[in-house]
């Protein structure tokens, strides 16, 4: 009974235990399956071409292999892409200030690292290895001195550089252990003789050792020598010898080290024996005395602080690397966002950072994906090494070369907040998967921190994974996958994707009946628009994919523009026009006979014929609306300029009417300052001249009466005196004065000498003693003493 009972309770423990282990397989599978997929759909993106090329601007071996594991991380977060964006910025703003130097070409961070494990494990560093944390500690010193030199000068600079400020501010610099190993470790890498008593006093034992057996040796050669022997000295794992050539013989006994047909021999003489055992006792004492040195040093590593230290200049070599590629090929920063389908904007909340640090958002409620002049980066970066090589052999500047040296086309992509789906049509080679592969791309790189290759205000929406099936003989990879490969890749994206996925199909429904991969590329198509994917981008050959649009407003129609007189496509994106066959008209170009050319339009239809009318009466529209559109722009850009030009003057006529309006009031006064002054001088010196005659009456004497008595009966019959005019002239004038000593009333006429002319007064102040005038257009305020009663 009792071994029933247990049989019986430990089934059910059994059975959970079998379906565990099938429910984490199952999981495992799927996590599996969906690393597959994403690393799939990355490669047919070329994406790991992308991260060499970025990783090739670091200049660390582990700051390129961390920035290849970055770039291959899927699971980021829009917080931590924020962030990552947010790095890069400060490098570029850190690149762009030209001061800070965050090239590390010289840190042996390999080295360092392999120091760090040596001294966990007690095992002595090298010397090579000491020199290495002497050079890693003085690059984080120079780094961080540089940054506080520059926020010394303007403290604005430490909130720009953030968050890289605080990394680098956190740098532990240990100058007394830079110190202690620059003490015993040169420059090469050698111990120095000073390191310790023991080291010192051992070379020199072997530095003794080595002198006596050499003497030794060079005695036995010169007692060997003869015009027929040729013998060397040598020296064979530490131990000196002599090497006998083919032969020869010697009169010295020795010890055979080494023998060769044809190449001599090499003998330890028997004398030499003692010597060289004491000569490599020695040794060993000074490797003992070097190892006892380091391992010394090494207890005196901090060693927490260097790989802290460590980690932070490799985290700055991944991120400066990211900056100096988006400067290198005119990048920029991208705008992203998480779209908030609950309204027709997107989630503000998810953009905390300031608008300045990226330039004005172009227009947020209308496009939900928004790049302008996007460049391939793999083309682009071809492009510029056949420059590079074109610069070089000058042989290559030819018409074909400059052909073959033509710069990538740029697109646009302009897509609506209420598109899920995109239909690419054109002809082959005319850049459809080019231009999946540039969304595709553009869209990781946004992801993953780095500047896209577009113009100024990048939107891209934050995908939470890219998924491609491209089967294309333009991928280097020649993807060899048949149909039922592409419908299983496609089934397997369709089980993987989000809302918040990007999905790029490439020649959906081919490879199979036209009609039936037609049915099955548009049930596809409406599957995921259906289903909510963030966005779908599908190219195709088939025409009817192109009417989804008129049936469902979350579709839209792009084509790629062919040249029909040059015969070649121009790689650009036409959006909103579904493209057209040109495959008969451009056999009727290239000479086919008519009859032919006839037949085939007549096999075609007419009803695809008025199909392929409208659509080129649709071209022609766009391309006249895109004409005027852009006549509107350049008036628009001149009617600002001229809008520009008269503000400006008129800010000149109002500031020149103000400074002439004030000189003429400066001019006013100065002249009223100056009549103010004549007359006040002209007053005292009527003053003057009417006191003298008084004075001088005073001073006559009563013996003189009878004189001045006959004096003035003469005077009676003559003109009269200078003195007597002058006392006149001030009795009318005082009573002159007298008679309008009064303040003048308003309406009344004076004079204001200054301005030599009559005014008007308008207002009377007697207690303060001024006046208020009409000066013509003036008025001015004048002290009483100013004006003259007319």
């Amino acid at each position: 009974m009792l071994s029933f009972a247990i049989t019986t309770h430990a089934f059910p423990v059994i059975a959970i235990n079998k379906w565990k282990q099938r429910h984490m397989q199952r999981q495992m599978q799927r996590v599996s399956l969906s690393a597959s997929i994403h690393h799939d759909s990355l490669r047919v993106l070329e994406w790991d071409k992308l991260c060499d090329l970025v990783a090739s601007f670091a200049t660390t071996s582990l700051g390129r292999q961390a920035l290849k594991d970055q770039l291959w991380s899927l699971n980021q977060t829009f917080e931590e892409s924020l962030k990552l964006l947010e790095e890069t910025n400060a490098a570029v703003e850190m690149n762009k200030h030209g001061t800070l130097r965050l090239h590390l070409g010289h840190l042996d961070a390999m080295l360092v690292k392999t120091a760090i494990q040596h001294a966990r494990r007690s095992i002595p560093v090298s010397g090579y290895e000491a020199r290495a944390i002497v050079a890693l500690l003085q690059c984080a010193e120079i780094v961080q001195g540089d940054l506080k030199a520059v926020i010394k000068e303007d403290k604005d600079w430490h909130n720009r550089f953030m968050p890289l400020t605080e990394v680098i501010m956190e740098f532990v610099i240990n100058r007394s252990l830079i110190k202690a190993i620059e003490q015993v470790v040169d420059e090469d890498g050698s111990i120095k003789d000073s390191a310790s008593p023991a080291l010192k006093q051992a070379r020199q034992q072997v530095q003794v050792i080595e002198r006596k057996v050499q003497q030794l040796i060079e005695s036995i050669i010169r007692n060997e020598k003869s015009e027929t022997s040729t013998l060397e000295v040598n020296n064979i794992d530490g131990r000196w010898c002599v090497r006998v050539d083919s032969g020869q013989k010697t009169s010295f006994k020795g010890l055979l080290l080494s023998s060769g047909s044809g190449v001599g021999s090499t003998i330890e003489p028997l004398s030499a024996v003692p010597l060289n055992d004491e000569l490599q006792r020695a040794r060993s004492l000074v490797v003992k005395a070097e190892a006892d040195v380091l391992l010394a040093l090494t207890k005196k590593l901090d060693l927490d602080d260097i790989e802290k230290t460590l980690n932070s200049l490799v985290e700055l070599d991944v991120i400066n690397a990211r900056a100096t590629y988006g400067l290198s090929f005119g990048g920029s920063s991208p705008h992203i966002f998480l779209p908030d389908r609950s309204s027709s904007s997107t989630a503000e909340a998810f953009l905390p950072r300031s608008e300045n640090l990226y330039g004005p958002l172009p227009s947020k409620r209308e496009w939900t994906l928004y790049l302008l002049k996007a460049y391939h980066p793999l083309l682009l970066q071809r492009h510029k090494e056949k420059l590079r090589k074109a610069k070089k052999n000058v042989n290559l500047a030819t018409s074909d070369a400059a052909l073959d040296n033509a710069p990538p086309v740029p697109v646009d992509f302009l897509v609506s907040q209420k598109t899920r789906v995109i239909v690419i049509t054109g002809p082959n080679t005319g850049g459809k998967t080019i231009c999946l592969k540039t969304v595709g791309l553009a869209a990781m790189m946004a992801k993953s921190g780095l500047y896209v290759l577009a113009s100024e205000s990048a939107q891209i929406p934050w995908f939470d994974s890219v998924f491609a099936d491209i089967g294309d003989e333009q991928s280097l990879s020649q993807s060899l996958s048949t149909f039922s490969g592409h419908l299983k890749q496609i089934s397997n994206i369709k089980s993987q994707s989000t809302s918040q996925s990007l999905v790029l199909l490439d020649e959906v429904g081919a490879g199979t009946n036209p009609l039936e991969g037609a049915a099955l590329g548009m049930a596809l198509l409406e599957s995921f628009a259906q289903d909510s994917c963030l966005l779908t981008m599908a190219t195709t050959h088939h025409g009817e994919l192109k009417t989804l649009k008129y049936s469902d407003e979350a579709f839209e129609n792009a084509c790629m523009e062919f040249d029909e007189v040059n015969l070649k496509p121009t790689y650009k994106v036409l959006w909103g026009v579904p493209g057209r066959s040109n495959a008969i008209n451009i056999a009727e170009r290239l000479g086919l006979p008519s009859v032919v050319v006839d037949t085939a339009r007549m096999l075609y239809g007419s009803a695809s014929a008025e199909i392929d009318e409208v659509i080129t009466d649709m071209e022609r529209l766009k391309q006249e609306y895109q004409e005027l559109l852009d006549e509107a722009r350049h008036y628009l850009r001149h009617s600002r300029g001229l809008y520009n030009s008269l503000l400006n003057t008129r800010r000149k006529i109002i500031e020149y009417s103000t400074n002439l309006r004030f000189k003429k009031m400066r001019d006013v006064s100065e002249a009223a300052a100056m009549a103010r002054s004549i007359l006040h001088k002209k007053v005292r010196e009527l003053d003057a001249s009417a006191k003298l005659p008084s004075q001088n009456n005073k001073t006559i004497s009563s013996s003189n009466l009878s004189a001045t008595n006959k004096s003035q009966t003469v005077a009676e019959n003559k003109e009269p005196t200078i003195a007597d005019k002058s006392a006149s002239s001030v009795k009318v004038f005082n009573r002159s004065r007298s008679d309008k000593s009064g303040p003048p009333k308003v309406g009344d006429m004076v004079h204001v000498s200054s301005l030599g002319k009559q005014v008007t007064v308008l207002k009377v102040d007697s207690s303060k003693g001024e006046i208020v005038v009409q000066a013509g257009n003036m008025k001015l305020k004048l002290k009483l003493t100013d004006i003259q009663r007319s």
